[in-house]
């Protein structure tokens, strides 16, 4: 283990076959779009349409390079060039007519040109075939779906298609320029609040994990997690939770996170005794908790700053104790099981040292630190994104410079031009590498934010948002938990089709009034319990996605996977809940309060663990196992008294089965000695 490899670097489109002019133009766009975002993160912040426009033009244009129109199997042949030199003058026109006409657009504000629709038409379809390539068929479907419901209606293009719509859908409809200015020529639609964070906030940042993948931070994060927890009992297993939480952090991905770090952990899991699809499954619950694990938070953190005008670092500090709930929980069910199938941990001397590890690594630490301190120093968290970036390739140089220059003299490499040239050049290549990979890294989330755009506009634009908000009034009763298990339902839908980022927006925009107006819930828990939930399809079975992509490395049943994760990722379900109930513990309140309720929640998803594991310090009997349940109940209930019956049941329940274990340890001596 200790002299493991770093994890591979996962370049997005990287399987497609590509003639070696179109990777060298990929090359080139990648850069320069990495170099276009860092000056105007770090050097001169551009304007909001001009910041936008030359985004989206670049993350198109890529995607038509990385993603040919049949498949990355196929080569293009003479129509798949044509069709793709088509979206990519689409892409140029889309950014460029913005670019270089907004202030005579700025100036008709409503009363469109002929030419300003055309371009409007242009630039829609090509977002939604950038977007079909590079997120998937079910992100753009369901934005022409919300296109044509905007045309659905008395006034609109398709009035046939408003008398099928039920009442509380129904509206006046909108005609081809209505819909196509707000699409395109206003703040609402594609150029909206999505891609406005995507184009600032999250792509910096994304780049700032491209530089710690590629130069070799994954290794250092797995290395530092099995030095720490490799001894103990399922130890491989507790490292996969640690490594995850630890690159979560920084990749924002869950299926990325479970191929880098899982590559690793899975195969070392097996041996140690996991069956496959379990390996699978702890990886995929870990990975996905690096969603919700500051300070990226899978670009949710920015997302959420945004929508609730609250501080990026409030929305941060709130989120460690709920990511810390999770990970507890997932790191306790890998604890129960490996004692349950009575495993050891690993041998001292197949696993690397903390002391190697931290004099091999500490400068991954260094712009982490950075990025914690300016954050703390209010500045803005696109300048904060800059100097993380800055500092990472400054500490990888000067590092790799002392390295060259006073130690490998003494392991016999001398220092002369030719190996100063190849050295400056092998560094060179590892620069462009990390912006290349950061601008690849980031063309599926800003094509999900464009699109997340298109339905945001529509929902704006026909007042959907309200009538959802109506209908979750009508089904739910003005029950609170029958509307969350409705947000869960949803997002369990939008979830086969949208990625996480998409997935929150247009939830947030269709139920994040219902819950904050209707049912009372502060607006920035209501963003969280929707961030949260929208998560649920990378381990909720049928569409349990980090779980396949476990399946694949662990070469387990995909659906058996899913649902291992589905298992181990309970507190995704439990923690808003939680949340929700108890505000306390994100909004703040009293100091023992907040103390209170931490700890009750933490005790009551260990308990829900041994409880459905059946295992904590023995075996548990039917009955404990089922007092767990209602007493877990009244700990959400926010009232003090039920919150203290359902500790005292849960601890007396537990209690029990200490003493049983106990019991059953002194038996044993008697019973071998007899």
């Amino acid at each position: 283990m200790s002299d493991s490899t770093s994890p591979p670097v996962q370049m997005p489109g990287g399987n497609a076959i590509q003639p070696r002019a179109v990777l060298w133009l990929i090359t080139i766009v990648a850069v320069g779009l990495s170099l276009f975002q860092l000056y105007s993160a770090g050097i001169q912040p551009l304007g909001l349409f001009y910041q936008r426009g030359i985004h989206l033009a670049l993350i198109m244009m890529l995607a038509f390079l990385i993603f040919p129109v049949f498949g990355p199997g196929r080569k293009r042949g003479i129509i798949g060039w044509l069709i793709d030199a088509v979206f990519f003058a689409g892409a140029l026109v889309t950014g460029g007519y913005i670019l270089f006409f907004l202030d005579e657009i700025i100036s008709r504000a409503g009363f469109w040109s002929e030419t300003d629709i055309l371009i409007a038409c242009i630039a829609t379809v090509t977002v939604l075939e950038a977007s079909r390539r590079a997120v998937g068929f079910g992100m753009t479907l369901i934005g022409v779906l919300a296109i044509v419901y905007a045309f659905a209606g008395p006034r609109g293009e398709l009035p046939w298609l408003g008398q099928w719509l039920p009442g509380i859908l129904e509206h006046r409809g909108y005609n081809l320029d209505r819909v196509a200015g707000q699409l395109y020529l206003g703040q609402e639609g594609i150029f909206g609040l999505p891609l406005g964070v995507a184009a600032t906030y999250i792509f910096i940042f994304v780049l700032f994990g491209a530089f710690l993948e590629s130069t070799g931070a994954g290794k250092f994060f797995i290395d530092m997690a099995y030095a720490a927890t490799g001894r103990q009992r399922g130890g491989p297993a507790k490292a996969a939770v640690l490594a995850s939480a630890g690159m979560g952090s920084i990749s924002g991905s869950a299926i990325a996170n479970v191929v880098t770090t899982g590559a690793f952990t899975i195969p070392l899991m097996k041996r140690l005794g996991y069956k496959p699809h379990q390996a699978g499954g702890i990886e995929a619950a870990a990975s996905t908790g690096g969603q919700i694990m500051p300070p990226l938070m899978g670009a949710g953190a920015f997302l959420i700053a945004e929508y609730t005008n609250t501080p990026y670092l409030e929305v941060v500090k709130v989120s460690i104790l709920p990511a810390i709930m999770y990970f507890a929980t997932v790191y306790l069910f890998v604890h129960i099981i490996a004692l349950k199938q009575g495993m050891q941990g690993m041998a001292r001397s197949e696993l690397p040292k903390m002391r190697d590890v931290m004099r091999d690594g500490w400068h991954f630490l260094l712009p982490l630190g950075v990025l914690v301190w300016l954050l703390v120093m209010n500045l803005s968290p696109m300048r904060v994104g800059f100097y993380a970036v800055v500092t990472m390739v400054a500490v990888a140089v000067l590092r790799y410079t002392i390295w060259f220059l006073f130690v490998a003299p003494r392991q016999g490499q001398a220092v002369t031009f030719e190996s100063i040239k190849r050295v400056v050049i092998a560094g060179f290549i590892k620069l462009v590498e990390g912006l290349e990979l950061g601008a690849r890294n980031a063309v599926a989330v800003s094509m999900a934010c464009a699109v997340a755009g298109i339905i945001v506009g529509v929902v704006g634009l026909t007042g959907l948002g309200l009538k959802f908000s109506s209908m979750m009034m009508a089904f739910s009763g003005g029950n609170l938990v029958l509307a969350l298990v409705m947000v869960l339902l949803a997002s369990l839908i939008l979830g086969m089709g949208l990625p996480v980022t998409a997935s929150y927006i247009v939830l947030i925009v269709l139920v994040g009034p219902a819950l904050t107006a209707e049912f009372g819930v502060p607006l920035l828990i209501a963003h969280l319990v929707v961030f949260w939930y929208s998560q649920d399809s990378n381990v909720t079975p049928p569409i349990a996605l980090a779980g396949f992509a476990g399946a694949a490395i662990a070469g387990s049943k995909p659906m058996e996977t899913g649902f291992q994760a589905w298992k181990f990722a309970k507190g995704l379900y439990l923690i808003p809940m939680f949340m929700v109930f108890n505000p306390e513990i994100i909004v703040g309140g009293p100091v023992p309060v907040v103390i209170w309720n931490g700890v009750i929640a933490i005790f009551a998803l260990c308990a829900f663990a041994a409880a459905l594991e059946g295992y904590l310090f023995t075996r548990m009997s039917w009955l404990p196992r089922l007092l767990i349940v209602p007493s877990i109940i009244a700990v959400f209930y926010p009232n003090l008294l039920a919150e203290i019956v359902g500790v005292v049941v849960m601890a007396l329940a537990i209690g029990g089965n200490w003493l049983a274990s106990r019991r059953e340890a002194a038996a044993t001596p008697s019973t071998s000695s007899g």
